[in-house]
């Protein structure tokens, strides 16, 4: 970690080894934490909280910054994903806001997809841009020992669609009526923006990941104009839901991982980083 000015270092005895990806929505269960800033090959992450969260240790990464302040096409995914990384992170639950593309979806419904495809056009996608080359396999690209948990706590409090393909587009903008055309034709159920390549960047580093989404608008050419304040006043209505089935994922999240995510390469310890 770096030091520098307003800059914290969490104590060197404390594990943390899960994190929290998301928005402004989930910044109270993190109000009396200690704010650390990690330094990464890639750049300084974003003000990352930790805390005790049913009796656990976990880091909260605002995926934005703090106020909302970075689009999605500028994020610093490469730098946000290694600062948990070296702070000994194993597992990422992560938050999306998202658009409907399929018709039975609907405003306020919790999405914990099962696939993806990626539309982003100009970001930094992995960590191996240097020798060895290196694949990863990406046949499942969320976490099946995440998602399960996600799905037995989401559907204590509401509509939950556990079967859904995710599709990452570059952002700011909307999507426009024929991008939504195709990508319905492609099979995608939901649209975002910040899906990818948080979720590979994760699989890289042999980090569990996988997301908890919620419907906060038909995409485009569905339902009229799409506002951000139509998607913002969703999001406030959800939120108290997805900060419940966070805190009980996280109570529920075994001590020891069963899944294969931790066996893709990861960068650290192959290449010395």
């Amino acid at each position: 970690m770096e030091r520098g000015r307003n800059l914290k270092r969490f104590p060197s005895d404390d594990v943390v080894r899960i994190a929290i990806i998301g928005g402004s929505g989930l910044e109270e269960l993190f109000s009396s934490s200690e704010k650390i800033y990690v330094g990464t090959p890639y750049g300084i992450s974003h003000e990352i909280s930790v805390c005790e969260l049913q009796g656990k240790t976990v880091a909260f990464l605002p995926r934005h910054g703090r106020g909302h302040t970075v689009p999605p096409h500028k994020i610093n995914y490469r730098a946000n994903i290694y600062a948990l990384y070296k702070l000994g992170v194993e597992r990422i639950i992560a938050t999306n806001a998202v658009g409907a593309i399929n018709l039975d979806f609907k405003p306020g419904d919790l999405v914990v997809p099962h696939d993806l495809i990626d539309f982003t056009r100009q970001r930094h996608l992995t960590f191996f841009d240097q020798p060895p080359v290196t694949h990863i396999d990406f046949t499942e690209p969320y976490c099946p020992e995440i998602r399960r948990i996600l799905l037995e706590k989401a559907k204590k409090v509401g509509v939950v669609h556990e079967r859904a393909i995710y599709v990452c587009t570059e952002g700011p903008r909307f999507e426009t009526p024929a991008e939504i055309r195709m990508f319905r034709m492609l099979g995608c159920d939901v649209v975002g923006m910040t899906g990818m390549p948080e979720a590979a960047l994760a699989r890289e580093l042999g980090i569990c990941y996988a997301t908890l989404c919620f419907v906060s608008n038909m995409a485009a050419g569905i339902s009229g104009r799409l506002t951000y304040e139509e998607v913002s006043e969703v999001s406030r209505v959800v939120m108290p839901k997805v900060r419940n089935v966070i805190m009980e994922a996280v109570s529920s999240m075994p001590e020891t991982r069963s899944c294969q995510c931790a066996l893709s390469p990861e960068l650290g310890r192959k290449k010395g980083v």
